[in-house]
């Protein structure tokens, strides 16, 4: 079960990573209340991340985070 914990955690940061940059959006000059689409993206991103951020501290802490005492070296 912890593999494939990390696992799916692993393609959930991956996903993130990988659409943070809005790339589909580059030369687009469309503006939306005053800014930037792309802009509104990156807003909407980062509360989407803290959101998933919150859900894996929650639930998942400690797969692939935290070390087991006994490897680390005193």
């Amino acid at each position: 079960m912890r593999g494939t914990k990390t696992v799916l955690w692993g393609i959930v940061a991956l996903v993130l990573v990988a659409l943070a940059v809005p790339w589909f959006l580059w030369g687009d000059a469309r503006v939306v209340a005053g800014l930037p689409l792309w802009l509104w993206w990156h807003v909407g991103w980062m509360v989407l991340t803290a959101g998933v951020f919150a859900v894996f501290a929650r639930t998942a802490w400690g797969v692939g985070v935290e070390t087991d005492p006994v490897e680390v070296a005193p």
